[in-house]
């Protein structure tokens, strides 16, 4: 179960930040996927959808530097979505790919935090 809390909280990292954006399509994009993945439950596939939505919506407006990360995002989410709440995949994802979503999500927090002034309370600085 500590691997799936895992999967949780790589692919909701984004759900503990701040809404104050500077500006821009990004940041705007950004709370967006923010508010889709709050109180994010990795086994809800519909709600695994929603926020993989917006994803690709901020992933199109992020920065260039960042398109590789959120294209690993991206991916993680779409197998999240497609393991359909079951928790032995959704184990087996965090297993395999959790050494991916790690530096993608940390190269997004800190864009976020540098261009939007986005924080990502527990993500480090």
């Amino acid at each position: 179960m500590r691997k799936v809390a895992a999967l949780a909280a790589a692919v909701t990292l984004g759900a503990g930040m701040v809404t104050a954006c500077s500006s821009g399509d990004y940041c705007g994009d950004m709370k967006n996927y923010v508010d889709s993945a709050k109180d994010l439950d990795v086994k809800d596939s519909s709600a695994v959808g929603k926020m993989l939505d917006q994803a690709k919506k901020v992933s199109k407006s992020a920065p260039d530097d960042l398109k590789d990360d959120w294209k690993v995002v991206i991916d993680y989410a779409e197998k999240a979505q497609d393991a359909n709440g079951d928790t032995t995949k959704l184990t087996e994802l965090a297993t395999n790919d959790g050494s991916k979503i790690t530096p993608a999500m940390e190269a997004i927090t800190k864009q976020a935090k540098d261009t939007c002034k986005i924080d990502v309370p527990g993500a480090g600085s």
